[in-house]
């Protein structure tokens, strides 16, 4: 599975931006699908996630601001994020787990994308 992540830039202070996260590939059920963080000196955290059956986590740090949101039949999941903050200033990753099951038994294979910088200016 290849994750393709788009959207990241810079922004001001209350601004927005929309990150995409396309997988393609092998593709059987991407049961869960998520984005992540990571600024300089601190350990990367999850901003959101949603499962295949739509339920839907966020961060504490969030507030409201984000919204996560995925399209199956694009494989893709997107994160709307409004009023962005100077601290929000990271590198996002996409992570998708990625379910397939036979006869024998099922399996979940993780996945990160390449990640897509958000600058947000004071």
């Amino acid at each position: 599975v290849q994750l393709v992540e788009s959207g990241g830039g810079l922004v001001q202070n209350g601004g927005s931006l929309r990150l995409s996260c396309a997988a393609s590939g092998h593709i059987f059920n991407l049961k869960y699908m998520a984005w992540y963080r990571q600024a300089p000196g601190k350990e990367r955290e999850l901003v959101a996630s949603v499962t295949s059956g739509g339920s839907t986590h966020y961060g504490d740090f969030v507030k409201g601001r984000f919204t996560i949101s995925r399209d199956n039949g694009r494989n893709t999941v997107y994160l709307q994020m409004n009023n962005l903050q100077p601290e929000d200033t990271a590198l996002y990753y996409c992570y998708v787990q990625n379910e397939v099951a036979n006869i024998e038994a099922t399996s979940t294979f993780d996945y990160w994308g390449h990640g897509t910088q958000v600058t947000v200016s004071s």
